[in-house]
């Protein structure tokens, strides 16, 4: 009996109920509308005559033209807001935003015609069933309402209710609620397949969800490559001034500089990347980020001898998304260096022609294979996600006894459209 009174006055049934009003109460106007097309017909009655026959073609009437208004976009949302709070499904089965498409639009109308239509229903036995209770459940404690007008309005002149009004009055209570609670049910049960997302809408979440993660990898890279970087650099220039600091002053001088230099520019990144994630979104360029015209700076930073060589064509002039990406890659090689291969020379080549720029990098191999960090790097891979956003490639490995890092990046106007 509890699970009974639970399903039909629960806070969930008594939340339907309200829904199944509130349709009602939006069928209204539209009830109204469909009377003024119908009573003409029955001897010009007017709306509020009494005749079942008007009543219910005026209410065949309103579901059509609430079927057509809910086909505007709009109305979507407002039935989401609504069912949402009231119908009991879980917030994540309803699509989120207007109807774009025509299916989602008829989908909308379905739900919108099935809302009203039932919700009219329940509630005009709401208004008219608990009167009608009420009155057979006085019936037998009053003499003068068996003999009233309301008695005879409701055809209760028969005897045997003097007996059983209460009885049929809580029966048919009990009626309106079971009702009320199956019609909030099949609202329920039908919101989600209405409501819910259409396969566009899956598609547009899908690639809203890709962009986002695409974000984020390219914010983590930014992150793990100026980070990485600097921390490996300031521990070299560390190490090396704490060897030398009672011997030659002016080389630990020089490393505190370095040292300096590099957290601040480090830090200037660092903050222009976590200013996007606190706004949450990406507008594709990532202010102050360096390109190859600072690679000198980044090279005298790196706390170990590194030879450039550079042929070709000036590096630095090459379109300035591959310019950014090309400064990264070599960031990145030279904190690969600083982690595996201790205090041992770098060589850098750059090479550019009228179609690519290609990097090479080369450190000796260590004596000892270095220790995996736990959960592994991802700089390398950093790199190859670089290269192939360009449309080059780029790979690392080892030859002839030292670490090679190559790659190979788009250095005309196909890199230009990159961002």
């Amino acid at each position: 009996m509890r699970a009974l009174g639970g399903a039909l006055l629960g806070r969930r049934a008594r939340l339907r109920w309200v829904h199944l009003i509130l349709g009602g109460a939006l069928l209204m106007p539209y009830w109204l509308l469909g009377t003024l097309v119908v009573a003409p017909f029955r001897n010009g009655d007017g709306l509020f005559a009494g005749d079942l026959v008007v009543q219910f073609g005026a209410y065949g009437v309103a579901l059509p033209l609430a079927a057509v208004s809910a086909l505007f976009p709009l109305a979507r949302p407002m039935s989401v807001a609504v069912a949402r709070t009231l119908c009991g499904v879980p917030a994540e089965r309803f699509a989120d935003g207007p109807a774009r498409s025509w299916a989602a639009r008829v989908r909308t109308a379905g739900w919108f015609t099935l809302h009203t239509g039932v919700g009219g229903l329940v509630a005009g036995m709401s208004l008219a069933v608990p009167p009608f209770a009420v009155t057979l459940m006085a019936l037998p404690f009053s003499a003068a309402l068996r003999r009233s007008a309301a008695a005879g309005f409701w055809s209760l002149d028969q005897r045997w209710l003097v007996y059983g009004g209460v009885p049929a009055g809580l029966a048919t209570l009990a009626a309106l609620a079971a009702v009320a609670a199956g019609a909030g049910a099949l609202l329920a049960q039908q919101a989600p397949p209405l409501l819910g997302p259409t396969p566009a809408d899956r598609l547009v979440a899908a690639e809203r969800r890709a962009a986002d993660l695409a974000v984020r990898n390219r914010l983590a890279r930014e992150l793990h490559d100026s980070v990485g970087h600097a921390l490996s650099a300031v521990t070299l220039q560390a190490g090396a001034a704490r060897t030398v600091l009672d011997s030659d002053p002016e080389f630990v001088r020089e490393a505190l500089t370095a040292i300096e230099e590099t957290t601040r520019r480090t830090v200037g990144e660092l903050d222009a990347v976590l200013g996007l994630l606190r706004q949450g979104e990406d507008d594709g360029e990532l202010p102050g980020r360096p390109g190859l015209e600072a690679l000198e700076a980044l090279l005298a930073a790196a706390g170990r001898p590194v030879s450039l060589t550079v042929r070709g064509g000036d590096p630095a002039r090459v379109p300035e998304a591959v310019s950014r990406e090309a400064y990264r890659i070599v960031q990145e090689g030279l904190t690969n260096a600083a982690r595996h291969a201790g205090d041992e020379p770098v060589s850098l080549t750059i090479e550019r022609d009228e179609e690519t720029l290609e990097i090479v990098m080369e450190n000796p191999l260590p004596a000892r294979p270095p220790v995996a960090r736990p959960g592994g790097g991802r700089g390398l891979r950093g790199v190859g996600e670089r290269a192939r956003l360009l449309g080059g490639t780029a790979g690392a490995r080892p030859v002839d006894g030292v670490w090679r890092l190559e790659a190979r990046l788009p250095a005309g106007a196909r890199g230009e459209g990159v961002r």
